[in-house]
């Protein structure tokens, strides 16, 4: 049985989460960020994240994406599961493959939470 990560959420799809340095992060806020930031603890989903993210169009085709790891397949079908599950990433059937791509809102998030901004460093 597997566990599903919590999708990140909040308000609405151009909203952010307020900078961890500005306020204490709600306990719900928290639970939702961290099932994001556990998806990209793996360096294998990181760096699928970041081919998918970086390639030309905004999609890509799972048969781009599995050349050029040392994993299987199927290990690669799962790694992209867990992101699309922690709502980091969408996709599509299109005949016999599956195209891929970032969902911006979600890493809009994710990136406002870690604003560092104008916190004057303690020490």
């Amino acid at each position: 049985m597997s566990k599903q990560l919590p999708v990140l959420t909040g308000a609405g799809d151009t909203g952010c989460c307020t900078p961890l340095a500005q306020e204490p992060i709600p306990a719900t806020d928290a639970v939702n960020a961290a099932g994001a930031f556990k998806a990209l603890g793996d360096p294998t989903r990181l760096q699928l994240l970041s081919r998918i993210a970086s390639h030309a169009g905004g999609e890509v085709c799972v048969c781009e994406l599995t050349p050029g790891f040392e994993v299987s397949g199927p290990t690669i079908s799962h790694h992209l599961k867990v992101l699309r599950q922690a709502g980091l990433i969408d996709c599509e059937r299109r005949g016999t493959w599956v195209y891929y791509w970032i969902v911006p809102s979600t890493l809009a998030r994710l990136a406002g939470l870690l604003q560092v901004g104008s916190v004057t460093p303690v020490g």
